[in-house]
């Protein structure tokens, strides 16, 4: 698809639309929210979020939903 927006990282117009996972921290806990949909552009896989959609996962993390599934990870510090 070509979009008329370029990508911040990029620079390239051709995107398609995918649902993607990202990962938040919420008051210091990190939340992971899957298939969010997004635009997802080709050349280097920058996931961009419309406002809405961002508002829509800002109130489930904050508390108007709760998890479908909890589980432990791995942490680990560069430094």
């Amino acid at each position: 698809m070509l979009n008329m927006f370029k990508c911040h990282v990029c620079g390239s117009a051709e995107s398609h639309r995918k649902l993607v996972g990202q990962a938040f921290q919420v008051d210091l806990k990190p939340v992971l929210v899957e298939n969010i949909p997004a635009t997802v552009y080709d050349r280097c896989g920058e996931a961009i979020f419309d406002g809405d959609i961002v508002e829509r996962v800002r109130r489930m993390v904050h508390g108007e939903a709760k998890p479908i599934k909890s589980v432990s990870m791995d942490v680990f510090e560069y430094v």
